[in-house]
């Protein structure tokens, strides 16, 4: 009979140490369950950010780590200027003018006196980021008033031109499938601009030379 007994509680040890085993593996393959959720997450994300790898984006830099606006005709100073190359380009200066980041997403809104609809955007002018303008930077977009090629003197001034005396400037929203915030009445020369054909302009860009290039 004692031989038997300590068969019993040899075999009840066996159990418990089993079970134990066997509910430190459940455990871990909880464990490693969730990991491989959270892995299949990260990829999704990783996907969905590349299917929009096209769109520009805000740049990833010290600029991001603080909460950014959009930038509006609250938040901005716009100014235009007529430039002797190319010809029959304006150039528009927006300077952030607020206390916070503001990003000037995709290209301007461009509303010339009462003209029904904005001006055509430059397809070949999208930045490589969205441009981000920390307080008292600028970003600019150049405009193409005329459809003519070359730089000699009078293109653009054939037959159906037109003089336009007053500028709006609307920004783009986050989306960039509309307009935000008010917009920004820009004060041309005195005798106008010569408008011939349908007016064009580039995406927001970081520096002058990019915005006017042809």
């Amino acid at each position: 009979m004692p031989r038997t007994g300590s068969r019993t509680t040899a075999a009840v040890r066996i159990s418990a140490a089993t079970a134990l085993a066997l509910g430190t593996l459940s455990l871990t393959g909880c464990a490693s369950g969730t990991g491989t959720r959270d892995e299949g997450a990260a990829t999704l994300v990783a996907q969905t950010t590349n299917k929009h790898s096209t769109v520009p984006q805000p740049s990833s830099n010290r600029r991001t780590a603080r909460n950014s606006v959009p930038c509006t005709g609250a938040n901005t100073e716009v100014t235009v200027t007529e430039v002797a190359r190319p010809v029959h380009h304006l150039l528009i200066t927006a300077t952030n003018t607020g206390t916070r980041p503001c990003d000037a997403y995709n290209a301007p809104y461009l509303r010339f006196d009462d003209a029904q609809a904005p001006a055509d955007t430059d397809p070949d002018s999208v930045p490589q980021a969205v441009v981000t303008l920390e307080p008292g930077e600028s970003a600019y977009a150049g405009v193409a008033l005329s459809e003519a090629e070359g730089d000699g003197e009078g293109e653009g001034d054939g037959e159906g031109g037109r003089t336009a005396h007053r500028l709006g400037v609307l920004f783009a929203d986050r989306a960039m499938d509309g307009g935000v915030g008010p917009e920004a009445a820009v004060e041309l020369p005195s005798d106008g601009v010569h408008v011939d054909g349908p007016v064009r302009t580039t995406y927001w860009q970081r520096s002058p030379q990019d915005a006017l290039i042809r």
